[in-house]
């Protein structure tokens, strides 16, 4: 939210954006959406690994890891679904999309890490730049500084920019990716920032925020680690939060879903603003 908040900053352009994505979204949900009709779409997808020291250069058995993982979660095929709380099994949603990988690029550096600033997107600060973005997802792997597993560009922002970026000790489910990171959800929650999707305690520390969908319950902020059910705040029972949403910050192993609202953003924007990954 950090990067987010800059680029509203420094991009009027993509504040209008946003706010026009904001109107579709609405408009989309009043006049009825069938998730389960909308088209399947493989969306072309570019690794960018960016490494100092040979263990950062992560093998392409760990970058296929990563995709098998994350097309699982967006088909919800992934097999770990079945322990989501009864109360949403009913929302578990597709959201109908799938990854391809087209191209691996592969970058050494002279920088120990990379921050929110997109220094790993730009070659003249140690990086790449990315490859089609208006027509390919581009994902950088990379050592990240300060504890941060990985951070995402949302839809109608700078094309020199977009994309996701990801820790490579939380990428994929083999190699590099460590516990408790490495079931490829890092992947699958940045990606969700990419197609517009919001944190679901609307990243505000006090019942006041909004992730502007309406069958996640308003929360008071993230959960982490491995939750016991039910956890219950701004008056959200008896069920509480939904902690094993992939947009909360539980571990990858506690995390199962999307719902059908929040398909409903991420199609908006595939249909708009991402229109060009079609």
């Amino acid at each position: 939210m950090a990067a987010h908040m800059m680029l509203l900053e420094r991009f009027p352009a993509f504040r209008a954006a946003q706010m026009r994505l904001e109107n579709a979204t609405l408009r989309r949900r009043e006049t009825g959406f069938d998730a389960a009709k909308v088209k399947l779409v493989t969306i072309k997808t570019v690794v960018n690994v960016v490494y100092k020291t040979t263990e950062q250069n992560i093998s392409d058995a760990q970058i296929k890891s990563q995709f098998k993982a994350m097309n699982k979660d967006f088909r919800a095929t992934n097999p770990d679904r079945n322990q989501t709380p009864t109360p949403w099994k009913g929302l578990v949603s597709d959201v109908r999309l799938q990854f391809k990988l087209v191209k691996v690029t592969r970058t050494k550096t002279t920088k120990s890490g990379f921050g929110v600033d997109d220094a790993v997107k730009k070659a003249s600060t140690g990086g790449i730049a990315p490859f089609s973005p208006k027509t390919h997802l581009n994902l950088w792997v990379c050592p990240l500084t300060g504890g941060l597993l990985g951070y995402a560009q949302f839809p109608g922002g700078p094309e020199a920019t977009d994309g996701v970026v990801i820790n490579y000790r939380a990428f994929g489910t083999l190699g590099t990716a460590e516990v408790p990171f490495d079931k490829g959800r890092t992947a699958t929650h940045e990606i969700g920032h990419y197609f517009n999707l919001r944190h679901i305690w609307g990243d505000t520390p006090d019942c006041s925020g909004s992730d502007m969908v309406a069958d996640t319950p308003n929360c008071a902020g993230p959960n982490f680690g491995t939750p016991s059910w039910p956890v219950v705040t701004c008056n959200n029972g008896p069920n509480g939060d939904m902690f094993v949403n992939y947009m909360d910050y539980t571990d990858d192993k506690a995390m199962f879903m999307f719902t059908a609202q929040q398909v409903i953003r991420m199609r908006t924007a595939l249909d708009t603003l991402r229109g060009g990954l079609i």
